[in-house]
């Protein structure tokens, strides 16, 4: 689940749009062309059915000996149409197919992985984080299975939802038609920070962005100055960064970090898995970077004006794209973003738990509190994020 479309939007003006029929697509709620761009890679968008991100945008990047395929997008007939018709346009065939690199697993991204693989006879890579977050290997490690309905009614109740949101939220939930994510494939490759992907012919180096989701990765061809950057950097919002099942830690420091090392790319075209095409890879960090810091302070705020909140009072209270009540079937994923700024704010011993164990306690709902800091020990909120 992704809430890329639930967070607020930032200042743009330190960027500079380059997809421009992507661009002008996007505001007119239109499917944006197939297009060739930089150093004779195709972008190809597949329709992301029922959320407003609306496609994935997948790319093409051919070497000597083939091509390989960067996120081929959600897992349905229309979505398949689609990525079939764009290699069409592009003059690639099936069998021309020689790699599939998933910069994360969500199915948006990864949905169509498999069954690319089966008809091209393609490898799949991706991180060894990635692959380690996979719903399956989760779902394997747990002493306890449980469906993702029950998972999600958990977690919903320790963020302390009412009882009449839940009951909403699994009516929805349970006439969701979307790919089972349970399915989604295993790796044939594992990509580390560094690799080069093997496509002879072309350079292309896995950057690992943790922060998104553990194993996110970015990609980077140095010769046409472009930057596949998934949901890791998009120009018009803010990509969740949510605590992930079993994580060890807010993921929000790691997430800073992986922007700042971007920032580093800046003469690089940022190629998003969404949205479209821009420049300023250096101003939009800093951007999304100021955008946390201040998701940090508004939660401060609101638990010094609620006294002991829980995670559903803080979310209803802080920033989003749309009234809260509007958020709908999203506000699972902005629940688990409010739990990892919640979470670094308890690491940073500017929170804690009302109740020991915190999230992964037993008492539910989980609730905090300020703790109260000598004037030695005072600092900005949020100061923390800049390790």
């Amino acid at each position: 689940m992704t809430s890329d479309a639930i967070d607020i939007d930032i200042d743009k003006s330190a960027i500079t749009v380059t997809g421009t029929q992507q661009h002008e697509a996007w505001r007119s709620r239109a499917m944006p062309p197939v297009e060739q761009i930089a150093g004779g890679i195709w972008s190809i968008p597949v329709p992301f059915p029922d959320n407003p991100l609306r496609y994935t945008l997948t790319y093409l990047v051919p070497g000597k000996q083939g091509v390989v395929v960067v996120d081929p997008g959600w897992q349905s007939e229309d979505g398949w149409q689609a990525l079939v018709d764009g290699l069409r346009t592009a003059d690639i065939g099936i069998d021309d197919i020689v790699g599939i690199v998933a910069t994360h697993v969500h199915a948006d991204h990864h949905g169509l992985s498999g069954r690319l693989r089966e008809a091209s006879g393609a490898w799949v890579a991706m991180h060894p984080a990635e692959r380690d977050s996979l719903p399956a290997r989760i779902e394997q490690a747990r002493s306890e299975p449980e469906g993702s309905r029950e998972r999600v009614a958990r977690l919903m109740r320790i963020a302390g939802t009412p009882e009449s949101a839940i009951n909403t939220f699994l009516e929805q939930f349970d006439k969701l038609d979307g790919p089972n994510v349970a399915e989604l494939i295993e790796p044939d490759v594992l990509l580390e920070d560094g690799d080069s992907v093997p496509l002879p012919g072309r350079q292309l180096f896995a950057l690992w962005t943790p922060g998104h989701t553990p194993g996110h990765v970015c990609l980077r061809e140095p010769d046409a100055r472009v930057l596949i950057t998934g949901d890791h950097m998009l120009p018009r919002i803010t990509p969740s960064v949510g605590l992930a099942p079993g994580a060890i830690g807010s993921p929000l420091p790691r997430f800073l970090n992986s922007l700042s090392r971007v920032a580093q790319y800046d003469d690089h075209e940022a190629l998003p898995a969404h949205e479209y095409r821009f420049r300023g890879i250096a101003a939009r960090s800093v951007q999304l970077q100021e955008h946390h810091f201040q998701r940090c302070r508004e939660i401060a705020a609101a638990v010094d004006e609620l006294g002991t909140p829980t995670i559903w009072q803080i979310a209803e209270r802080i920033t989003w794209s749309r009234p809260w009540a509007e958020v709908g079937r999203m506000q699972v994923a902005a629940l688990v973003e409010t739990m990892a700024h919640t979470t670094h704010l308890v690491e940073e011993r500017e929170l804690g738990w009302l109740s020991p164990g915190g999230l992964t306690g037993d008492v539910q709902p989980a609730r905090l509190r300020r703790v109260r800091r000598t004037d030695s020990e005072e600092r900005p909120i949020g100061e923390g994020l800049h390790r």
